[in-house]
């Protein structure tokens, strides 16, 4: 499972997690409140994460 970005024009950006091959058809928000709307759009999230612990976590790997 992965987590994807998407935008509702109601309730704005949220998260969703599902495999990479399903797309939602409606935001979980307006789901719940019976609301009808456009299918949510998918964003483009750029990927930040920090590697932890000592050596190529912080110096970049190389081999010796």
């Amino acid at each position: 499972m992965s987590t994807f970005l998407y935008e509702c024009k109601i309730h704005g950006e949220f998260e969703a997690e599902h495999s990479i091959t399903t797309e939602l058809e409606t935001c979980p928000k307006c789901k719940e409140e019976g609301k009808r709307s456009d299918k949510p759009k998918r964003l483009i999230a750029a990927s930040n994460f920090i590697l932890k612990g000592g050596a190529w976590g912080k110096e970049g790997y190389s081999r010796k």
